[in-house]
Parts: C-alpha cells; structure tokens; sequence
C-alpha cells in the first residue's frame, strides 16, 4: 500500500526525479499484495493490482538514496546492509523527528485494521513527499 501511496502523491504533487519502490524483510518474491491491502486501495482510488512483492537485499537497499521502514525491527535490518545514515523510520523521516512512532503492519489482519493502516500511512507519507517537495524546491531542484 506504500508504494502505491507514494506514487499517488508524487505523480499528484508533480515531485520530479523521485524513484518509489518497495521490498519486505520478510517477503516473497513475486507475491500480489494481499487481499486485505487490494480492497482497502481500490477503496481508496489507488491502485495497487499490478503491484508484486520482492525481498529486500544489501543490493536493493544500497541502490535507493533514501530507505524508510514501518517499523524498527525493519529498520535494523536495513541499517545492518550498511545504509544507516539513509535509513529512517517512516514516521520520523516525515516528522523531522518529532514522532518514532511505528506503522502497523496489517498482514493477517481484518479490513478495519487495513483500512487504518492505509490512514496511517497516507498521512506520513503526504508528510514525505511535502518534505521532499520542500527540499527540491530550497535546493533549486
């Protein structure tokens, strides 16, 4: 559902030069987006249909500038391939540090539980994307 958010609000808010992609901890290759986080976008106008999981790798990690994770124990993980200084959970990368709070991870969970992670997420992530806006924008970009 994040990255479809992303992508959202990018394209929405005419962010340029911004790559948007994810992978789990714990995924599998290939998998579509789970029943639960289909549902709850199409809800939401976002569409995730084509969307199919993958395995994040040392590689995959190395190769963003800018990695934001759910939650902590996902962070450590991405901070153990060695790209500490550009790994942030979602919620304080959105909130300049204001709120460490982690996201809740709905897998397994009901529709209302997807829906208010879905919330969750469009918040923080509009926060994202506000604070890329503004650092393209001071930086002449």
């Amino acid at each position: 559902m994040a990255e479809g958010i992303a992508r959202e609000l990018i394209a929405e808010r005419g962010v340029s030069d911004v790559e948007v992609g994810s992978a789990g901890t714990a995924a599998w290759d290939g998998a579509p987006a789970s029943d639960g986080a289909l549902l709850v976008s199409m809800e939401r106008d976002v569409d995730i249909s084509g969307h199919r999981s993958r395995m994040l790798t040392p590689e995959l990690a190395a190769a963003y500038d800018l990695v934001l994770t759910m939650g902590p124990h996902h962070l450590e993980r991405v901070k153990a391939f060695g790209v500490g200084d550009r790994a942030f959970l979602l919620s304080d990368y959105a909130s300049r540090g204001a709120d460490g709070n982690a996201v809740n991870d709905p897998f397994d969970g009901d529709l209302t539980v997807y829906r208010e992670t879905f919330d969750e997420l469009d918040r923080e992530i509009r926060r994202v994307v506000d604070r890329l806006a503004a650092e393209r924008t001071a930086g002449g970009a």
